[in-house]
């Protein structure tokens, strides 16, 4: 009698991964967001799971169309054929009921989608593994299955309306980390990703896609890692736009922004550098060579650096002025 029952789950279980299961799919038991910013108009998806490199399967999002998440037995072309349909002017809604129609799999899915407007969708299916349940509210939309307990979506949704005041990604993280701090995913935690776009398409992809993208793809404790990449994008926010600032002439918008990335992370030599020829560039030469020399001591390499930059345009000193710079 036990062999008898251990061969017909066999059978059920490989028709399952038959019908549901495709290399160009797979599985990803996990849970996640999909969200608009009231504010902004930004749109985003976040997700974490035990899964390897669940970004690359669970998380959908297009400026001015909107987010797709699509999991448990992950049907991956929900995310491109949902955002074709929420382009094509469907309602989160519609477009999730028009990818559900057609789909035999459909009991073991779980998706969330939120469009532009902010109106939102989700569908966990009848097979999906407990504890698999949803919720929904203004402008969110929170899934998971596999969890340790039936409390993920509550504690996603609560955290998700409670920080406002946070920019989209960082409200996106602290919703996971609220699923995770009730249990998360029963097989513990190995992946996640965070995506944001903006709200309206601009005709230039390059500049709307992707404000935030991030991957953990295996990590012990990916959320953590999630955070310190988070605060490491936002760093370099600054040093990008204390570029920008050079690049208009702004030298005091520049330095201001590159204070403020140094701030954040006091010990990254590359912003440090930065900020040091840009010093230069402004006149104050002898500030410049003391920072710098600093950073030859814990990297010679960036006086290669300096002598290279001239040529390039990069450091506009005089000869005696770029002396001291290299001194040693």
């Amino acid at each position: 009698m036990k062999n008898y029952l251990l061969i017909s789950f066999v059978l059920f279980f490989s028709q399952v991964n038959a019908q549901f299961f495709r290399k160009d799919n797979g599985l990803a038991h996990t849970f996640s967001i999909v969200a608009r910013d009231e504010k902004t108009g930004e749109i985003a998806v976040g997700v974490q799971s035990h899964w390897f490199s669940v970004g690359t399967s669970v998380s959908w999002a297009e400026a001015g169309v909107g987010a797709v998440a699509t999991q448990s037995f992950t049907n991956k072309s929900f995310g491109i054929r949902g955002l074709a349909l929420l382009k094509e002017g469907k309602t989160a809604q519609q477009a999730l009921d028009i990818l559900l129609s057609d789909d035999p799999g459909k009991e073991v899915r779980q998706v969330g989608i939120v469009d532009a407007k902010g109106n939102v969708a989700n569908f966990t299916g009848k097979n999906c593994v407990d504890f698999a349940g949803d919720l929904k509210g203004k402008n969110y939309a929170v899934q998971s299955n596999m969890m340790l307990t039936n409390e993920v979506p509550v504690a996603m949704a609560k955290s998700f309306e409670a920080n406002t005041r946070l920019p989209l990604a960082e409200r996106v993280l602290e919703a996971l980390k609220a699923a995770q701090k009730v249990g998360g995913d029963i097989r513990g935690k190995q992946s996640a990703a965070i995506l944001v776009v903006k709200g309206e398409a601009t005709g230039k992809p390059w500049d709307e896609n992707h404000l935030v993208d991030l991957r953990v793809d295996d990590h012990a404790d990916p959320l953590v890692e999630m955070e310190r990449l988070l605060k490491t994008h936002r760093a370099y926010e600054h040093m990008n736009n204390g570029d920008l600032a050079i690049e208009n002439n702004n030298m005091t918008l520049a330095m201001q922004e590159y204070g403020a990335a140094m701030k954040m992370f006091p010990k990254n030599l590359e912003m440090q550098y930065w900020t040091a020829i840009t010093l230069a560039n402004g006149g104050n030469v002898q500030k410049a060579s003391v920072m710098l020399q600093a950073i030859y001591a814990k990297e010679p390499n960036w006086r290669k650096m300096t002598k290279r930059l001239p040529k390039a345009g990069l450091l506009t000193v005089k000869e005696k002025e770029l002396n001291l710079l290299l001194k040693k």
